[in-house]
């Protein structure tokens, strides 16, 4: 089995591009598939530079709703006819990013947010003018016109090698970086509950692999539902964590918090692969708990399993 990084945040192999986004090329015993397709053309740029083919790829799991992992999908659509997309059907609604106060009346939005669901409602305090204060960052609503897509609801098991698996019902809070996340649904915006997310589970002879795009749900819930589905625990994770802040401006409780989900990972069987929206800063800060537990891949890379 082989994983290899096609783009994510930082430099690695040399040549590939790197930019804000994810994805993955994995070739197992049954299939060449791809989990997401980052922001852009350049990641199909990048698997050739690598010397990956395409055009074989028969399956590719888009993890949710959000442009940094479908940008290149429609690209992969021209030069691939015949690939299964899988996603969740919720995938294709409206996705934005609070940007902040953009302009004088513009409102900053309630930070309260129930732990089970995360819908808040929000102030629509825009600037009428502007309108930069949310920002679109879900999917290219073309890609949903594709007969390839297949829109799933839930769980989804597409054969013996590969299952997908989402969150029912989440017991813990969203990590703190998705305060800023919403969904909007008739005119207003709210929390978006990441319903839209889910996860692919890969059977490689005894082991389990379980990859992720984002873990908008958190690594933790994650792995709590991962045992409820398989009751037992992953032996490789390869997923990005969400824990990325520009210019690596944490507060105090911020970076405990990251320090508890390292703590909380430690007492898993797993060992665990991050990249994308850890971000460089964090997964130090966790590195320096979990020591060999835990890995990042750069750009072009590829993971050993």
């Amino acid at each position: 089995m082989r994983i290899i990084n096609l783009i994510e945040n930082t430099p690695g192999r040399p040549g590939c591009a790197y930019a804000h986004g994810l994805s993955f090329y994995i070739e197992t015993a049954n299939h060449k598939l791809l989990l997401d397709l980052g922001p852009s053309e350049e990641t199909l740029e990048n698997a050739s530079k690598i010397g990956i083919d395409l055009t074989q790829v028969d399956t590719v799991v888009l993890s949710h709703g959000h442009y940094d992992h479908s940008g290149g999908l429609m690209a992969f659509m021209d030069v691939n006819k015949n690939a299964t997309i899988y996603m969740q059907k919720l995938a294709g609604e409206d996705y934005f990013a609070d940007d902040g106060v953009a302009a004088t009346g513009a409102t900053k939005i309630d930070d309260g947010e129930n732990a089970a669901t995360g819908a808040t409602k929000t102030d629509d305090g825009e600037n009428a003018a502007t309108g930069e204060r949310y920002r679109y960052i879900g999917i290219d609503k073309n890609i949903l016109q594709n007969p390839n897509v297949k829109l799933i609801q839930g769980d989804y098991q597409i054969d013996d090698e590969l299952d997908i698996f989402t969150i029912e019902k989440r017991a813990r809070k969203l990590p703190f970086t998705n305060k800023r996340l919403l969904q909007k649904i008739d005119g207003s915006f709210v929390r978006d509950d990441f319903k839209h997310e889910h996860y692919l589970v890969i059977t490689d002879d005894d082991k389990k692999i379980l990859l992720s795009g984002c873990a908008h749900q958190g690594i933790i819930s994650i792995m709590e539902a991962y045992h409820e589905h398989y009751n037992s625990y992953p032996d490789e994770v390869v997923s990005g964590f969400h824990l990325f802040k520009k210019n690596a401006d944490y507060s105090d409780e911020e970076l405990q918090e990251i320090r508890d989900i390292a703590e909380e990972l430690k007492k898993y069987p797993t060992h665990f692969v991050t990249c994308h929206c850890t971000g460089v800063p964090a997964y130090e800060e966790m590195k320096n708990i979990l020591g060999d537990q835990l890995d990042y891949v750069h750009s072009g890379d590829e993971v050993e399993v």
